[in-house]
């Protein structure tokens, strides 16, 4: 009589899939996953009266997307250079009519892998930064993408 052995992998992963992404003034590190496109900028229909950190609403597979500087939002100011694109996040409330927001980006993401070695850098957080992080010389922040869609629904913007 043979028996049955159910074998259970029990390791764990030690890296993920980050995206460094270009801002203006920091890179922000965002697990791959929060990503569900990056789409060239285009101009959004602009509301007068709206917060500076809400530059408009964008069309993107058929939906109305509210499109944000990350920037603005944390004390800085609304950029659009030349190259700019946008980055389709996936919102995290759990609100039923939100599932995407879009966020003003200054270039393309560059995917890394991120271990458990991940370096905290002891430098100053600005509003909607969780923390930093060090990768040799360069530092990346770690947004609060959960308070950033709280900003849209405190304005009523969504």
């Amino acid at each position: 009589m043979s028996q049955a052995v159910t074998t259970t992998n029990t390791a764990t992963a030690t890296s993920i899939t980050g995206l460094l992404v270009p801002l203006a003034d920091r890179t922000l590190l965002l697990p791959n996953v929060a990503v569900a496109e990056l789409i060239p900028y285009r101009a959004p229909q602009v509301t007068p009266g709206m917060p500076a950190w809400f530059l408009g609403q964008m069309a993107w597979r058929d939906l109305s997307l509210p499109l944000l500087s990350f920037e603005a939002a944390s004390d800085g100011q609304p950029q659009i250079r030349p190259g700019a694109r946008v980055a389709v996040i996936n919102a995290l409330g759990g609100r039923p009519n939100v599932k995407f927001l879009a966020l003003l980006v200054q270039g393309i993401p560059r995917s890394l892998k991120v271990g458990t070695d991940l370096a905290r850098a002891d430098v100053p957080l600005s509003p909607l930064e969780l923390d930093a992080v060090s990768f040799g010389e360069a530092v990346a922040k770690i947004p609060d993408l959960l308070a950033l869609e709280q900003m849209l629904a405190d304005a009523g913007l969504i």
